[in-house]
C-alpha cells in the first residue's frame, strides 16, 4: 500500500452530507450495542471497532445464548448482521438509503434473526436532527469518500496501536465513539479525578479518572471544518497550553471547555512519513499533559 492509499485526501465540505448520514448509521449501531452489552467504565461498552473491512459492533449477547454482530462493510458497502448460530442478513448501502430506510432495514434484519432490542431512536447530540425512523433528510452516500474515511481510520488505528504498546498503565482499546464520530485511545494515570460540579452523567463517567486522550475525527462545523488529529488532558493542568507541540503545524486550540492539541490531517498526509509524524504528535501531547499533571511517566512506561 502506498502513502496515498493509506492516507487519502478527505476534504470535509466535499463529503459533509455523506459524513452526516454515516454518522447517524453509526449511532444506530452504537445504540444497539448500548442496549445489549454489559456496562464498562468510561462507556467502553458502547463503542464501535475498526475492522479489516469497515466498522463493527463486535459480538453482542442477545440474551438467548447467542451473540449477534453488526458490521458496516465499507469495501463492498453493505450492512451485515451475523449471529453465532450461523444466520445472517445483509443489505446494500450504495442505493443511498435515508436514515429512516436504514433504521427500518436494520431492525427488520434483527427481528428476522430473532434478536429483540429497542433503542432510543433520537440522535445523540446532533442538534434538532429528526429521529431515525422519520429522518428522510440524511440520505447521502458517496462510496468513494466513505472508503477513504475508513482507510484513514485503519491507518490511524495502526499508529494508536503502536502508541498503546508503549504504556504499562490502564489504557483503553482503540475504538470509535459514535457520539462525536471520532476514533480514540486513552491513557490513565491511575488516580481518580475530582468530581466536576454539574457534570452530566455521561461526562461524569467518562472523566471519573485522570486521562490523556488521543484521536482522529473527520471534522465538523462546531470546532474544525477539516479532518484533524487531537489530544487533550483531563482535568486540564495549569500551563498545558503553553507547552510546545510537534510538529510545527500542531497547535493548542481553546474549545471553550479546555485546551485541545490539534494537528490538521493534511499536515500528516503530506508529510514524508505520515505514521511517524502522527506518532510524534501524540507523544508530544502526552508528555505535555503528563508532565504538567504530575504523572509517573517512568513508572507508566512499558519496558520492552
Amino acid at each position: 500500500m502506498n502513502r496515498s492509499d493509506a492516507w487519502p485526501p478527505l476534504p470535509y465540505h466535499e463529503w459533509q452530507p455523506t459524513k452526516q448520514t454515516l454518522h447517524r448509521y453509526a449511532q444506530m449501531l452504537g445504540k444497539v450495542r448500548l442496549e445489549l452489552v454489559p456496562a464498562l467504565n468510561h462507556w467502553w461498552h458502547v463503542t464501535l471497532y475498526v475492522t479489516a473491512r469497515g466498522l463493527s459492533t463486535g459480538p453482542m449477547p442477545t440474551g438467548d445464548g447467542r451473540d449477534v454482530e453488526i458490521g458496516l462493510d465499507l469495501l463492498d458497502h453493505r450492512l451485515r448482521v451475523l449471529t453465532s448460530d450461523g444466520a445472517e442478513r445483509e443489505f446494500d448501502l450504495t442505493h443511498r438509503p435515508a436514515c429512516a430506510d436504514f433504521y427500518s432495514d436494520l431492525f427488520f434484519a434483527l427481528e428476522d434473526l430473532g434478536v429483540v432490542v429497542e433503542i432510543n431512536a433520537q440522535p445523540f447530540d446532533l442538534g434538532d436532527s429528526p429521529a431515525f425512523p422519520e429522518d428522510t433528510v440524511h440520505d447521502s452516500y458517496d462510496a468513494g469518500a466513505v472508503n477513504r474515511f475508513w482507510r484513514i481510520l485503519a491507518s490511524t488505528q495502526r499508529v494508536l496501536g503502536r502508541l498503546r504498546s508503549g504504556f504499562a498503565g490502564k489504557a483503553s482499546p482503540v475504538q470509535l465513539f459514535w457520539h462525536g464520530f471520532d476514533l480514540a485511545h486513552s491513557r490513565y494515570s491511575g488516580r481518580p479525578a475530582p468530581p466536576v460540579e454539574g457534570a452530566d452523567p455521561v461526562s461524569a463517567e467518562a472523566y471519573s479518572h485522570e486521562v490523556i486522550a488521543f484521536g482522529f475525527w473527520p471534522g465538523d462545523e462546531r470546532l474544525t471544518p477539516y479532518p484533524a488529529f487531537y489530544s487533550y488532558t483531563a482535568p486540564e493542568p495549569e500551563g498545558l497550553a503553553d507547552t510546545a507541540l510537534a510538529p510545527e503545524a500542531a497547535v493548542w486550540q481553546d474549545t471553550g471547555n479546555g485546551s485541545l492539541a490539534v494537528l490538521p490531517y493534511d499536515s500528516v498526509r503530506e508529510a514524508a512519513d505520515p505514521a511517524t509524524t502522527l506518532e510524534g504528535f501524540y507523544e508530544s501531547a502526552y508528555l505535555a499533559g503528563a508532565r504538567a499533571a504530575g504523572w509517573d511517566i517512568e513508572g507508566l512506561a512499558r519496558r520492552v
